[in-house]
């Protein structure tokens, strides 16, 4: 198996499914103080590409997303279709679900993860403002026990739905 030189890197993103993303915003600034959040719903139309196991599907998320410190918060409450949050939830309950690690070439990591022999469970991109930003979990959670995200951060985002709290 080859190295994965990513995984060499710091973890940029903790990302929690959690049942309700609202509620759970408000508690984390409630008893943390941590916020601002925005949140924004994935899936069409933010975002043009998504597969599951390599194939084109279409599901819908909401997501939340902060900092603690200086560490990428995203809170992930599914909405529509088998994902890799709905499965998450079904094996393991709410919590942790990924270490994201942000790349600048999401291609080149990918093909890293692949020729390590590692399969792609999901994908999305085109959530920049200018149809940039790429994300793709990888099937780890049984080698490492939980899964590895890789992320392309797009230059430019839109403007959330939400935030919170509100200014």
């Amino acid at each position: 198996m080859d190295k994965l030189g990513f995984l060499g890197k710091k973890v940029d993103q903790l990302g929690f499914v959690v049942k309700n993303v609202d509620e759970s915003v408000r508690d984390y600034y409630n008893r943390f103080g941590i916020g601002d959040w925005k949140i924004y719903t994935y899936g069409p139309p933010l975002l043009t590409y998504m597969t599951r196991y390599g194939k084109p599907f279409s599901y819908k998320a909401r997501i939340a997303l902060s900092y603690f410190g200086e560490t990428r918060v995203e809170l992930i409450q599914n909405l529509e279709g088998d994902t890799v949050y709905s499965e998450f939830a079904e094996r393991h309950g709410y919590g942790l679900h990924h270490l994201g690690i942000y790349v600048p070439d999401i291609k080149a990591a990918l093909a890293e993860a692949v020729a390590a022999g590692l399969m792609v469970t999901m994908e999305g991109a085109g959530f920049g403002l200018d149809g940039d930003g790429y994300f793709a979990y990888l099937d780890t959670d049984d080698m490492f026990s939980t899964t590895y995200e890789l992320i392309q951060r797009p230059l430019r985002r839109h403007e959330p739905e939400a935030v919170f709290p509100v200014p």
